[in-house]
């Protein structure tokens, strides 16, 4: 996968809309309603002016608590993401449309259904963002409770996903259905599926995931990788590890893109720019989100510490409860021992220490510089593309659309014009082969 010198790598895009998470800044006096569906239209059409891949909502299945509270990001909802993208679909007529669905509370039939009729509604549209949970606090929500053992959320995608394709190739490409039957460990059922053969055959798979159960899962099973790396060489040992094992599944690199899920800022200049994301960061990560993201690691009420102080000297209390509706980050030892050894080599304090870990690869700078990393991250096969993540609901992008897609363009790194009219064919994606 050596770039040779006259090859131009085409980047591709999407947008990601900011709604209950660290990255949006709600006390922006341009931020709007995250339930509206004027903000999602807005942010949608700026991304199909764009000439982008796709429109990508994230998925909330529970409110999540603190100290017995229900998290402040979520008190304002979380509406349902295919109902959502059901709706855009009237209104905009070639961006790609991505629904994060959980493959732990759903079944494949009902939720295949509801995909297919998406693809139908969009003319070949739809994406599916397959997520996982071992969650026993959401999974209270729903009949099975949190009975899923975490070493079995990845089987059990793996095995929804492919009875979602057994499903969507029940019906032939000339129309005709035909019975289907599955017999798993996960899911046995049997029948006949309602909605005909969708334009994409199969809408575009997403899976979000740096373990390493999800690179396999990756590699086997889907189109698109969301995924997040800090920098361009750990972009390209990623990049490298997930395509070496599609060989593996008899796929060819381009049967799959990867798309690291990053932020950008701009400014007129470098300084100006960095002032920009110093004053975003600050105001995403405010004294008491600091002290809220440590109390996550630590597991205990660390109301008394100062922010602006030096990090705690007492051990984390694992699964202590104190945070609900949360993944995971990790061994809560090994990630306190790495953000103290940070504080302590920096010198920073508890909220500087948080803004430090917690930030995701950022672009920032002027338009062309902005332009010209994008470029080198795809170019060096560090990403095939970025799902793009603002900091502002809905108008996030704006700036973006209008400063920097036309410097790609001068580049002939990114499109002028849509040359398809399905999302694989925005993605370069091979068609399904009918397995009937």
């Amino acid at each position: 996968m050596t770039l040779r010198p006259s090859a131009h790598k085409q980047i591709h895009l999407a947008a990601h809309f900011p709604g209950v998470n660290n990255t949006t800044v709600w006390t922006d006096p341009q931020s709007r309603s995250q339930i509206d569906f004027t903000s999602f239209e807005h942010l949608a059409r700026t991304a199909e002016r764009g000439l982008f891949d796709f429109f990508f909502l994230a998925e909330g299945l529970r409110l999540r608590e603190h100290k017995g509270r229900i998290h402040d990001l979520d008190v304002v909802g979380r509406p349902e993401s295919l109902t959502v993208l059901s709706a855009l679909a009237g209104v905009t007529e070639r961006l790609g449309l991505a629904a994060t669905v959980n493959a732990t509370f759903n079944e494949p039939y009902e939720l295949a259904r509801r995909l297919a009729t998406l693809d139908h509604l969009s003319e070949g549209r739809a994406a599916w963002n397959v997520v996982t949970s071992s969650d026993a606090f959401t999974g209270e929500n729903f009949r099975r409770g949190g009975f899923l053992d975490r070493a079995d959320r990845y089987t059990r995608a793996a095995e929804f996903v492919q009875t979602a394709r057994e499903l969507w190739d029940s019906w032939t490409p000339d129309g005709v259905s035909r019975p289907f039957a599955h017999r798993g460990r996960h899911f046995d059922i049997a029948g006949e599926f309602t909605v005909p053969r969708s334009p994409q055959g199969h809408p575009v798979v997403i899976q979000a995931g740096d373990s390493q159960e999800g690179r396999e899962f990756a590699a086997s099973s889907a189109d698109v990788v969301f995924t997040r790396h800090g920098t361009l060489e750990a972009g390209r040992e990623f990049y490298a590890d997930v395509k070496e094992r599609l060989a593996r599944y008899g796929r060819a690199p381009g049967d799959l893109k990867i798309m690291p899920g990053v932020t950008f800022v701009l400014g007129d200049t470098a300084a100006e720019a960095q002032e920009r994301a110093s004053e975003i960061r600050r105001r995403q990560v405010s004294p008491q989100n600091a002290l809220l993201a440590l109390e996550q690691i630590w597991g205990v009420d660390l109301s008394a510490y100062d922010p602006d102080g030096p990090l705690p000297d007492i051990d984390p209390v694992p699964d202590s409860g104190l945070t609900q509706g949360r993944t995971r980050r990790g061994d809560p030892f090994v990630i306190a021992g790495k953000w103290r050894a940070l504080s302590r080599e920096k010198g920073l304090s508890i909220r500087q220490t948080v803004i430090e870990v917690t930030g995701r690869q950022s672009f920032i700078g002027t338009p062309e510089a902005v332009a010209a990393d994008l470029d080198e991250f795809v170019r060096t096969d560090a990403a095939d593309g970025f799902i793009l993540v603002p900091h502002l609901t809905p108008g996030g992008i704006d700036e973006f659309v209008d400063r920097v897609v036309p410097l790609l363009q001068e580049r002939g790194s990114f499109r002028t014009e849509y040359t398809g009219t399905t999302l694989r064919s925005h993605l370069g994606l091979p068609e399904p082969v009918w397995k009937g």
